[in-house]
């Protein structure tokens, strides 16, 4: 039975790949780029709509809850941190999203850096810290749960062909290095 900590790792690999093409045009920018209003309105989606609806909605509404119930994690529980994280990023996402419409240079970097970076820091947070308490904590029966739960929501959240089309944006942005 796959884990459901190895579905959320596994997407992580397309955040993390959107992260560095935020970076990469943010370097590119500097160097004399004119802002791509394109780049970052594909960038403004994926984040929203695969990041955040997609794959931060089953980490808060499923695995989350499930973590917090009482007796899961008997030490420290991040849950709390990875919310806030997953708050401080809509932020800056949001601040960017206005920055371009503004083509204000300096924001636009500010923001796509400050939520580049930390959305690495987050997601190396929960596949090396959070995901294994999660391993641990949660039994068979509890991980087949959830998983059940993820495949529900995912329906529920994306019509068919839209998780493949943000998987091709994310090759697609991998590819502009």
């Amino acid at each position: 039975m796959e884990k459901p900590t190895k579905i959320l790792s596994d997407e992580h690999v397309l955040i993390l790949k959107i992260a560095d093409a935020l970076n990469n045009e943010c370097d590119a920018i500097e160097n004399g780029k004119i802002i791509d209003g394109a780049f970052f309105e594909k960038a403004v989606d994926f984040i929203r709509n695969y990041a955040d609806k997609f794959h931060h909605a089953k980490e808060e509404d499923i695995l989350f809850k499930e973590l917090c119930k009482e007796g899961v994690l008997t030490h420290c529980n991040p849950v709390e941190q990875m919310l806030y994280e997953h708050d401080t990023g809509r932020g800056f996402v949001k601040n960017m999203e206005k920055a371009v419409r503004e083509s204000n240079k300096s924001k636009i970097i500010e923001n796509a850096r400050n939520y580049a970076n930390l959305i690495k820091e987050h997601i190396f947070k929960e596949d090396n810290i959070l995901y294994p308490m999660a391993d641990q904590s949660l039994d068979k029966n509890k991980q087949k749960s959830v998983l059940d739960k993820f495949k529900d929501a995912e329906n529920k959240r994306f019509a068919k062909g839209t998780k493949k089309k943000y998987i091709v944006i994310a090759e697609e942005f991998e590819k502009r290095k």
